[in-house]
């Protein structure tokens, strides 16, 4: 199964890092947060990615180019002009960048990358959110259910602290350090796809996660997939620190991966 990963946007609220690289390309721990994201879904066997690139695509290009090389030791004979790899620590991924433009929306985007996966079921989701999520319950949660579109269903934690006032008003009588939002669900990406849902975008300028959506819904062709655990988006500076934190206390709850042997 291949997975198509939404890489093009401008990344305008993280602005102070997506002004010199696309917002996939926004490093944690080192690694691009793209990286991150394509290492989850390989955990589960899915090494075949589609990136539909956009603004500074040419940035995510130059990166695969070199990155095999960066992850092996290499000898270059320059008088022979002849390149000798000793060890190879790389992915076994197949990547396929598309250029999708600069300005086009999410739905866009897919319809034009549809070329590349064929008449098959597909993966998707955002350039920029991780989450601990079983990636193989979410393919069979979408193939028992029998739906065009299977989404992820996520609650995301409250941004601030919480309490409740006792009865007089004035005395707090319980403290809650970022509970879970207002018990609403939002869209978490991690889709699991048919290729009709490709019939539901009209053009370049269509948003994914509204009127495609929202049609597929109406013909009840869209199916929730419940994920209550970890789950966190790149929307701003702050939202990279403290993925940052967690990489770097060893504490990150999206690393599903063991490290490859040297």
């Amino acid at each position: 199964m291949k997975v198509m990963i939404l890489a093009g946007g401008f990344g305008t609220r993280i602005s102070e890092e997506s002004a010199v690289r696309p917002k996939p390309m926004v490093e944690i721990g080192g690694m691009p947060i793209l990286w991150h994201i394509m290492k989850i879904y390989s955990a589960y066997g899915l090494n075949d990615f589609v990136i539909c690139c956009g603004y500074k695509g040419h940035v995510i290009t130059e990166w695969f180019a070199s990155y095999a090389l960066h992850r092996t030791d290499v000898t270059f004979d320059l008088r022979e002009r002849k390149t000798t790899i000793h060890r190879n620590g790389i992915e076994p991924w197949r990547v396929t960048l598309v250029d999708t433009g600069d300005r086009t929306m999410t739905g866009g985007r897919v319809k034009r990358a549809m070329s590349y996966i064929g008449d098959e079921t597909f993966c998707m989701t955002y350039g920029d959110g991780v989450a601990n999520i079983d990636i193989s319950k979410l393919i069979e949660f979408h193939r028992q259910h029998r739906k065009k579109a299977t989404m992820t269903a996520v609650q995301p934690e409250g941004r601030f602290g919480a309490f409740t006032l006792g009865a007089d008003q004035h005395l707090v009588s319980n403290f809650r350090e970022k509970p879970r939002g207002d018990g609403a669900w939002t869209n978490g990406g991690f889709f699991v796809l048919e290729p009709s849902v490709a019939d539901y975008v009209e053009s370049d300028d269509t948003v994914f996660e509204l009127r495609p959506l929202q049609a597929l819904a109406d013909d009840e062709q869209l199916a929730a997939y419940k994920h209550d655990d970890f789950w966190m988006p790149m929307d701003t500076l702050r939202d990279k620190h403290v993925l940052e934190e967690m990489w770097g206390t060893g504490t990150a709850p999206w690393k599903c991966w063991a490290d490859r042997a040297d």
